[in-house]
């Protein structure tokens, strides 16, 4: 697939020719949830706790008295049914991580870029650089290259300008084209990358 490649301007300057093996697979979109969801579950804490009542710091008085008072008979205010007592069968501390095979991992990737290039939604620069980290030199820049604002911008090296130009556009993100992930890829409509981000990812996922 040969896709044109542009400058910050918007003009065409080239054309690069994307690698099959990577841009034109099947695209898997079981392979691609099953990759999203374990990068969900990976980035969750499991911090999450409640008390039973054994943890309660409340009274060991009886409630009340065992018989005579018409009510239920009581032993503790830590039980779940009073105000302040313990959680019955509340979240309790766990670990949601899940493991995939590197092999299927790569493959998501290259499912979600095949989907990008043939969606036409994958847009090639020569070389993305700024002189100043302007936040609307930035934006008029991803306006020419993909008529909005909200765009996935992969960087081969630290770009500290281009970084610091993205950082207050809500839509758009960068990201080192080495952290590339199927989380970004899916939340994103629009990828915007430099030709030697695109070098990287053909030694990575080729």
């Amino acid at each position: 697939m040969e896709i044109p490649v542009l400058d910050v301007n918007g003009q065409q300057v080239d054309t690069v020719e994307l690698p099959a093996a990577i841009f034109d697979t099947e695209v898997n979109v079981g392979l691609m949830h099953q990759a999203y969801v374990r990068q969900m579950a990976n980035a969750r804490l499991g911090t999450h706790k409640t008390k039973t009542r054994s943890e309660i710091n409340r009274t060991t008085a009886k409630v009340w008295r065992q018989k005579g008072t018409g009510r239920a008979r009581h032993g503790s205010r830590k039980a779940p049914i009073f105000v302040g007592g313990g959680v019955a069968h509340g979240p309790r501390p766990r670990d949601y991580s899940l493991r995939m095979p590197r092999q299927m991992r790569r493959a998501a990737l290259r499912s979600a870029l095949t989907a990008k290039a043939h969606d036409e939604a994958l847009v090639i620069v020569d070389a993305l650089t700024l002189e100043q980290p302007k936040t609307r030199h930035m934006v008029g820049v991803l306006n020419r290259l993909v008529g909005t604002d909200t765009a996935l911008v992969l960087l081969h090296d630290k770009e500290e300008t281009v970084e610091r130009a993205t950082n207050n556009i809500t839509g758009a993100k960068t990201l080192p084209v080495r952290y590339l992930n199927i989380r970004d890829l899916l939340t994103y409509d629009k990828v915007v990358m430099p030709l030697a981000a695109l070098q990287v990812i053909e030694e990575w996922l080729g």
